[in-house]
């Protein structure tokens, strides 16, 4: 049986997922990694905004940050709780594979090998 507790930590996850730009990402992260300065430049917005939208999906545990030398690449966390969660939603999205694909021909995809 499902604990309140856990229904408030699915609540705090949908609210998280309740915006847009957020939800964009996640669709994105679901089959690319990322850093932050992409994220920047697929939504043109600040960094300290792109910034604050990774630290509440962080928060929730939907996505993990790796280290690759100065890069920070989010990724999805695919052993959460959540995931399954999170995977069920995201394939009603449509595919944002073309925003990275822009980003690519503008010579701006991070490689962060």
């Amino acid at each position: 049986m499902k604990s309140a507790m856990e229904i408030e930590k699915i609540a705090s996850v949908l609210k998280v997922l309740g915006d847009k730009t957020r939800l964009t990402m996640v669709k994105i992260l679901d089959s690319h990694d990322c850093c932050v300065c992409e994220f920047v430049e697929i939504f043109k917005a600040s960094q300290p905004a792109i910034s604050q939208h990774v630290r509440k999906l962080k928060d929730v545990g939907i996505v993990r940050e790796t280290r690759r030398g100065q890069w920070i690449i989010y990724s999805l966390e695919k052993g959460s709780d959540f995931y399954p969660l999170v995977q069920n939603m995201i394939q009603y999205l449509p595919n944002q594979d073309y925003k990275l694909k822009e980003l690519e021909e503008q010579g701006l995809r991070i490689s962060c090998e």
